[in-house]
């Protein structure tokens, strides 16, 4: 082989690795797909992905303040919702492994003045959402309490004489009020403020310089306003005393934080490997301690999402493929989510399709009519589908009414939410016997009534 011979084979080796390393990059699609929900206006805020120990996008988009016309950072501040609950249960843990309590005994145990209705209530079956107290947020006066300056032992007081949503321990129900118990026997155990606790036993050992419990009086550095769209435009959030989520939501924080966060939480820096196998087991509904546990698309997920008065939040960790996905959002909405899963798709090597992208087709009105029913999704949720003006619309429950595009003869889209609907009929009678919503990763069946 000549010496120009030898170069000219150099030369395109290099460039067929080049090509190569450039086809795998993931961040031009990762961008693509955040950009789309900042173009339409659904997505202010900061995402940071991480895979195999290195920062692949970690970057602002929007504004932090739209008064002062502030862009986003990595270092904005942001309230976390119910992320806030993994913080929770880890500090349970923690006082378990110091012999302060055990998850397997009763409230009771530690909060003698407790409620008869409570006696078999465990603190297992408070971190899971199985222990039948009924949410607070939901109470119909909380939407006329929720401004109110309130005591962690006050807050208790809201739900602690009020009937317990079914038997402790037999179903999965979304509880804000057992965090806030959570928060308020980590008081009385400790002997510290749910605050202080985190900030001695967490925030600082980890160098989260950046979190703290959020306050409506305090002056926090780079701390993002929260914002919700309205039909007349994006206004300022309404304002929510921040005594109220405590410890179910009442954390601020960076993707930066939140990053050496799940690093410590799944590197073994924080807890005993028992502890953290019993945070990450779980239950009923995939929800373990403060964190849900599902496989998506054949991929391990550890996941949370929150949401609070002018924020929405997704933290999503695939342990098996060392993946970090971050969305920190200051405008309500379902985006953060949206753009969370669809990152971690693409930083796995999967396709997404957006909804700008699908393409909308024509489908006979004999076709539509077979579709239109009554879908029972749950014992009690229906999914009712109908025929209006041409085109197909679904209504989940108490839901709006969305719209339907054909993107086939069997599949259609929503452009409100990232998610689409497929039909399907009977092998034998060819008649249409159920459907299937897939959002998230996820399935959901629903059968025709």
């Amino acid at each position: 082989m000549t010496h120009k011979q030898s170069l000219q084979l150099s030369v395109v080796l290099c460039l067929a690795s080049f090509l190569s390393a450039h086809a795998q990059d993931p961040t031009p699609r990762m961008q693509q797909i955040i950009q789309a929900s900042v173009a339409d206006k659904t997505f202010m805020g900061t995402v940071l992905v991480a895979k195999d120990g290195k920062t692949i996008i970690d970057q602002g988009y929007g504004s932090a303040d739209l008064e002062w016309n502030i862009p986003n950072t990595p270092e904005v501040k942001f309230r976390l919702g119910s992320l806030t609950k993994q913080f929770t249960a880890a500090s349970i843990l923690l006082l378990e492994e110091r012999g302060k309590l055990k998850v397997e005994d009763p409230i009771s145990k530690y909060m003698p003045d407790a409620p008869p209705a409570w006696s078999k209530i465990t603190i297992y079956n408070v971190l899971t959402h199985t222990s039948g107290i009924p949410s607070f947020t939901g109470f119909p006066d909380y939407a006329t309490t929720e401004w109110k300056d309130t005591t962690p032992a006050e807050l208790v007081a809201r739900f602690r004489d009020k009937p317990l949503d079914f038997e402790p321990g037999t179903k999965f129900s979304y509880s804000n009020s057992g965090y806030v118990l959570l928060g308020y026997l980590i008081e009385k155990i400790s002997g510290q403020t749910y605050a202080d606790f985190l900030q001695q036993n967490i925030f600082t050992p980890l160098n989260m310089t950046d979190t703290g419990i959020d306050s409506n009086s305090a002056i926090i550095p780079q701390r993002a306003q929260g914002y919700t769209p309205s039909p007349h435009g994006v206004h300022h959030a309404g304002y929510i005393s921040m005594t109220i989520p405590l410890s179910a939501g009442a954390i601020y924080s960076t993707t930066g934080d939140l990053l050496k966060w799940e690093q410590a939480l799944f590197g073994g820096k924080l807890l005993t490997p028992a502890s953290l196998t019993k945070m990450t087991t779980p239950f009923k509904s995939d929800y373990a301690f403060g964190l849900s546990v599902r496989t998506v698309d054949g991929h391990k997920l550890i996941t949370h999402n929150g949401g609070i008065e002018g924020f929405n939040t997704a933290l999503n960790y695939y342990p098996d493929d060392k993946l970090t996905v971050i969305v920190l959002g200051n405008l309500n909405g379902g985006a953060p989510d949206q753009i969370a899963n669809n990152l971690g798709k693409v930083a796995l090597g999967q396709t997404v399709t957006l909804p700008s992208e699908r393409k909308e087709v024509s489908v006979s009105s004999a076709t539509l009519a077979d579709y239109a029913g009554t879908y029972q999704m749950t014992p009690t949720l229906n999914n009712v589908i109908a025929v209006k003006d041409g085109h197909l619309t679904t209504k989940l429950g108490k839901q709006p009414e969305a719209d339907l595009f054909a993107e086939s003869d069997t599949k259609f889209f929503l452009k409100v939410v990232d998610a689409e609907i497929e039909f399907f009929r009977d092998p034998t009678t060819h008649a249409v016997n159920r459907l299937i919503i897939y959002q998230g990763g996820t399935q959901h069946e629903g059968k025709k009534q």
